[in-house]
């Protein structure tokens, strides 16, 4: 077999759920090192040419969650165009898969300023993933308020961990609010539109019993790079600062590809 590259371990896909024909979820059993809620690693297959193809994805679970710290959960769709989901996309349980050893990203609870009471956790798509890990954090949680979880996507059906989520309200009662976005259906219970739109006029605030300011809130933005951008300039014309280690803000955001 061809060598791994360095940084890479072989893993096992354990547990396999599949939402839509494109989306999809991985749990994978392989020894990396600790990682915290928010991280990323990578995974990565060897292509029919013998090449490797590597891309990377966050844990959608807490460290700690039942399946024990070896075992990770991915959520993954695949990109016709891309080389890498759709060889994820065609692995079953039992089939080989290779991990990044050392999980990377500065998107964890402890880099928020201590000073904020509120966070809001904006995600289009798979970028749901982390948010969910940073949601098992237990008494970690205890020091917000209000903790926001926004997920906007294209369909209905993209909804995904609504079990998992409405666990997590009933968990953290009356301290976890939940907002779905669907922008191409009209859904009961949703909004239609954009994340950044709904910020500017004011209608996600509305639909909450807490609001955005800028001397308690905390925002992180993961997912795709248009709503990454525009909600970060619709929240500094709002005077927000992006959050730097050497100069607290009240926002910071991953893209997530």
């Amino acid at each position: 077999m061809t060598e791994i590259p360095h940084g890479l371990i072989k893993g096992q896909v354990i547990e396999r759920t599949d939402w839509t024909d494109n989306l999809f979820s991985l749990t994978v059993k392989a020894p990396i090192d600790a990682y915290q809620a928010g991280q990323f690693t990578k995974l990565a297959l060897l292509d029919s040419q013998g090449e490797w193809l590597r891309r990377a994805y966050s844990m959608v679970n807490h460290p700690s969650h039942k399946l024990g710290t070896d075992c990770m959960e991915f959520l993954i769709i695949q990109d016709d165009a891309g080389k890498l989901s759709p060889l994820l996309n065609n692995l079953n349980v039992g089939e080989s898969i290779f991990v990044g050893k050392t999980p990377s990203g500065f998107m964890t609870l402890a880099e928020i300023p201590t000073t904020s009471k509120d966070l809001w956790l904006l995600a289009t798509g798979t970028a749901i993933g982390p948010f969910l890990a940073m949601l098992g954090e237990g008494q970690a949680l205890q020091r917000f308020d209000n903790i926001v979880l926004v997920h906007a996507v294209r369909t209905e059906a993209e909804l995904v961990y609504a079990n998992r989520i409405q666990q997590l309200v009933d968990t953290l009662a009356g301290k976890l609010h939940f907002i779905a976005i669907v922008s191409r259906e009209l859904v009961e219970g949703t909004l239609q539109g954009r994340i950044p739109d709904f910020i500017k006029s004011g209608e996600l605030e509305a639909q909450l019993p807490v609001k955005l300011d800028k001397s308690r809130s905390f925002i992180y933005l993961c997912g795709n790079p248009g709503m990454v951008k525009d909600t970060s300039n619709t929240l500094v014309e709002l005077g927000y600062n992006k959050h730097l280690r050497k100069a607290a803000g009240q926002f910071s955001y991953e893209n997530y590809w």
